[in-house]
């Protein structure tokens, strides 16, 4: 498995080329391998992937826009030609699919898409947050994403984070998706008072030890670490994720 930085986590230092210069060193600088481009600013896709081949970072996987997955597949996917990527994916479905009425459209929507996608060679993805472990009619939003689309048609970045905020454990859902899950978000837990907040993994009460184990069981190709909001720096975050980190995988 390889460990990656989500750069989510440096959003607000990666809207200019020279920033994104920048914050890519820093990342291979702490000895992370891999990427995840996601909410950075509006630079080409063969300058993005010239300074992660400047910083000896791989791109493994991308969060790109819904509604360009939907409606521009083909230009999406050469994209992610330009930068090596083989994985293609959604951080979160439009809202408008997630009620009882409406959520069945969303496979009839971007199934083609999806076919399309496995055809060039990759495989579009979905990444979780905690309202997918709602149920409509006594079945979780999640199962009904794994019965909608073949595993050839739909993986999932499976984050850590947000399993357990939905009231799931976390290694049975990796069970349950083994093979379906190459790329998972590592995101620790901890707790301030009565609040739940997102820590640097290895600083909260999730059980990596047991997660990175079944990570190696179900087939995780790419461990990347994200922390959506951080208590101070978030290059300092990734850092100390990184340092807890190592010897585990």
């Amino acid at each position: 498995m390889t460990l990656g930085a989500q750069l989510f986590t440096l959003r607000d230092y990666t809207q200019t080329e020279k920033d994104l210069d920048y914050s890519l060193g820093r990342v291979a600088a702490m000895g992370y391998e891999t990427v995840q481009i996601s909410a950075i600013g509006p630079i080409a896709p063969q300058r993005v992937r010239e300074l992660c081949d400047q910083h000896g970072l791989r791109i493994v996987l991308t969060h790109t826009d819904p509604n360009r997955i939907l409606n521009d597949t083909e230009a999406v996917i050469a994209e992610h030609d330009v930068m090596g990527c083989d994985y293609i994916g959604i951080g979160m479905m439009p809202k408008k699919y997630l009620s009882q009425e409406w959520l069945w459209h969303f496979a009839d929507d971007y199934r083609e898409a999806a076919k399309k996608i496995a055809a060039a060679g990759k495989l579009l993805m979905y990444h979780n947050h905690s309202v997918e472990f709602q149920k409509f009619d006594g079945k979780l939003v999640f199962e009904t994403l794994m019965e909608s689309f073949a595993p050839e048609e739909l993986g999932f970045t499976l984050d850590t984070y947000w399993v357990q905020m939905g009231g799931a454990d976390v290694c049975r859902w990796m069970e349950r998706l083994s093979g379906r899950i190459p790329c998972i978000h590592l995101k620790d837990m901890a707790v301030h008072g009565w609040d739940s907040v997102m820590a640097p993994v290895g600083e909260g009460n999730l059980e990596f030890d047991a997660i990175l184990e079944a990570a190696k069981r179900c087939g995780v190709k790419h461990l990347l670490v994200e922390q959506d909001i951080c208590q101070g720096s978030p290059f300092d975050c990734l850092e100390r994720s990184f340092k807890n980190l190592q010897g585990k995988y």
